[in-house]
């Protein structure tokens, strides 16, 4: 089961409720899969990046929080709570807002709110780990706990620092929230292909969208990392096209005079 199951005795109000709460769920997705698209690809720290993201972190927000806490109530193929989408979904709520703060924190500061990410962070990693042993499904709890357990020690390192900033500061909003896009994502494409098309169930052509939010991520972290490099390049090709320029002759007229 994919949707909140209501007893057909239970009043309208709670029909009412677990309808809205699935439809601002799938709003809030769509929303974020799109404003998340559009920020990744326009120019970065500029106004219409500034806002998408905005509306992506809301958006964001909205959507794995409704999915974490709504999860539990759900039941897997084994007839088991849905405690493994339950943790991705704070999760991903840990790295929308973890990367929010990043941008909106003054850089190489620290404050009580990256304290208690990762506290956050670290008990969810023991949690999963936790709870993942001895199912079924025990190497996708440790991979995930694998995952966030990393996030808590980059969190742990920050603290310890005293902040972050440059292109670090960059790098860790980038790939936070390029992650949980990815989660949106592949939520849609992969984990609900009941509502595509009937050909296009199960068809590997599906994995093309989250992959591709991935190799987006990598392309504006490698960019990143190579900022100096390209820069020196640049303006090297630009000197060199400078020193080859042709410069325009002048011209000279003689006047032939009569013997």
């Amino acid at each position: 089961m994919n949707t909140l199951q209501v007893a057909a005795e239970s009043s309208w109000v709670v029909h009412a409720g677990a309808a809205a709460i699935l439809f601002l769920h799938i709003a809030a997705g769509s929303i974020a899969i799109v404003s998340g698209s559009v920020a990744l690809t326009l120019r970065k720290g500029g106004r219409g990046h500034v806002v998408a993201g905005n509306i992506f972190f809301v958006s964001m927000l909205v959507m794995a929080s409704i999915g974490a806490l709504v999860a539990p109530f759900l039941l897997t193929a084994q007839g088991n709570p849905k405690l493994f989408d339950s943790a991705a979904g704070f999760f991903t709520c840990y790295l929308v807002v973890t990367s929010w703060l990043t941008v909106r924190r003054k850089a190489g500061t620290v404050g009580r709110t990256e304290v208690a990410a990762f506290l956050f962070a670290a008990t969810l990693a023991a949690a999963i780990v936790l709870v993942g042993t001895g199912r079924d499904e025990q190497g996708g709890y440790y991979g995930m706990g694998a995952i966030i357990a990393l996030a808590a020690a980059l969190d742990l390192k920050v603290i310890l620092t005293g902040g972050i900033s440059g292109r670090s500061r960059i790098a860790r909003h980038l790939w936070r929230m390029c992650l949980a896009l990815f989660v949106a994502v592949g939520s849609f494409f992969l984990g609900q292909q009941r509502v595509m098309p009937e050909v296009m169930q199960g068809s590997p052509w599906l994995s093309l969208p989250p992959l591709a939010v991935l190799a987006a991520m990598l392309f504006w972290l490698l960019k990143l990392r190579f900022a100096g490099v390209i820069a020196r390049l640049r303006r090297k090709r630009r000197l060199e096209a400078a020193d080859t320029a042709v410069p325009v002759a002048s011209r000279e007229y003689f006047v032939c005079k009569p013997r």
